[in-house]
């Protein structure tokens, strides 16, 4: 199963594009924290950085009602795309396509 829960910080103002075929999708980078102890068990906490993908309906959502530092609860699933960079190399990125979201 191909499934993505997340609880967080929107870490970039979204970018929006129209494809060819008439489709909006917006990206942008959501940051959650991990707490954890460290080795003499004073609370820490690291830091991960997602890229994340919206289409369809939450476009208005996302154009109208985020920005960055917003706090929001996304689920969705991981996707990884593949293309050339402009030596003609292969690259490849994951990012989480969000099917569901709740600005908190």
């Amino acid at each position: 199963m191909n499934y993505v829960n997340l609880i967080g910080k929107m870490a970039s103002a979204p970018k929006f594009r129209e494809l060819e075929n008439g489709s909006k999708v917006a990206s942008f980078t959501m940051s959650t924290k991990e707490p954890f102890l460290d080795e003499k068990g004073n609370p820490k906490s690291k830091s991960h950085w997602h890229k994340l993908t919206v289409w369809g309906n939450w476009i208005p959502v996302i154009q109208e009602l985020t920005e960055p530092g917003v706090k929001l609860a996304i689920e969705g699933r991981l996707i990884t795309r593949f293309y050339k960079d402009k030596t003609g190399k292969r690259q490849s990125v994951s990012e989480v396509e969000v099917n569901d979201l709740i600005i908190l």
